[in-house]
């Protein structure tokens, strides 16, 4: 580990313990869930119609924006007009960025959610930087406006390495079960005798929790963490063919654990089942991930 990197866990270490955060980032995250209470909303916020996280592509308009900008800052006054608006493309571009980011960081908590409150803030703080430059560009400030592009730029660094380092440090916006192997032999889980109809129960398989349901005889079983959050699905409830996450609400389809509703965007790893002399068993289909299929152990 360089000097620079360990010196940025250290600092990242300390704002993750900063517990001092919370009394300015709950209040927020309350106002942020309101809207969130429309299903069509938190679904086109958290990406779950396209199956991806929302946020990540729509972040790399504004940021290509932005650098293009600087770019032509520097390439000659013929190219002021063309770096104005693209500031001005970059400033409005922010603004569905800033929404499903918020919606991702509503559903964090502790840790993660202190650096995603100030990630919020620092890039908020450029975003500021930026929409002055555009003003100051406008009253033929060019230099003001070069310099508090510049000033944006510097914040903005800062803010994508927060989130950077919430997603592939932390996870946050990670499938919950990317890593979880699964053996591909059946495996013996509880008696058929112990399901009660419509009740959700808590087996393992291979040491992997599942969701087992016994619905009109047929019986139905998901990976029990919830892809969104981890939430175990056993304790949500059971409606129209469907599994709810007790944590956010997300459902999913017991048939093929399909996402029904979010905040989720991926799909519940379904599993085969049978039952052999009164015993349920389990087993996936072929897993084609690498990560899945032959971890590191």
């Amino acid at each position: 580990m360089t000097a620079l990197s360990a010196l940025a866990d250290r600092l990242v270490d300390k704002l993750e313990r900063a517990t001092f955060l919370d009394a300015a980032a709950e209040p927020v995250a309350k106002v942020v869930g309101i809207p969130l209470k429309s299903k069509v909303f938190r679904n086109l916020a958290s990406g779950t119609p396209t199956g991806h996280p929302a946020h990540p592509p729509l972040v790399t308009v504004p940021i290509g924006a932005f650098v293009m900008a600087s770019a032509l800052d520097v390439s000659g006054p013929e190219h002021v007009a063309a770096a104005r608006r693209l500031v001005a493309l970059g400033v409005l571009s922010s603004l569905p960025a800033a929404l499903t980011g918020a919606s991702d960081w509503s559903y964090t908590s502790g840790a993660e959610r202190r650096v995603g409150f100030v990630h919020a803030g620092v890039n908020a703080l450029a975003l500021s930087c930026y929409t002055g430059s555009w003003f100051a560009r406008r009253r033929n400030q060019q230099l003001l406006g070069v310099a508090l592009a510049g000033a944006g730029g510097l914040l903005l660094t800062v803010g994508g390495w927060l989130g950077g380092h919430l997603v592939y440090s932390r996870g946050v916006g990670v499938d919950t079960t990317a890593f979880s192997v699964a053996s591909e032999d059946w495996q013996d889980t509880v008696a058929e005798a112990e399901l009660i109809d419509g009740q959700p129960m808590l087996v393992h398989a291979g040491g992997l929790p599942v969701v087992l349901v016994r619905i009109d005889g047929q019986l139905l079983a998901l990976d029990d963490r919830c892809t969104h959050r981890g939430g175990p699905l056993h304790e949500g409830e059971i409606s129209d063919g469907c599994i709810s996450c007790p944590w956010h609400g997300s459902r999913f389809r017991l048939l093929d654990g399909e996402v029904v509703a979010g905040p989720a965007i991926r799909p519940q790893r379904s599993w085969q089942v049978r039952t052999r002399y009164g015993m349920v068993q389990l087993r996936v289909p072929d897993e084609v991930g690498s990560l899945r299929s032959n971890p590191v152990s």
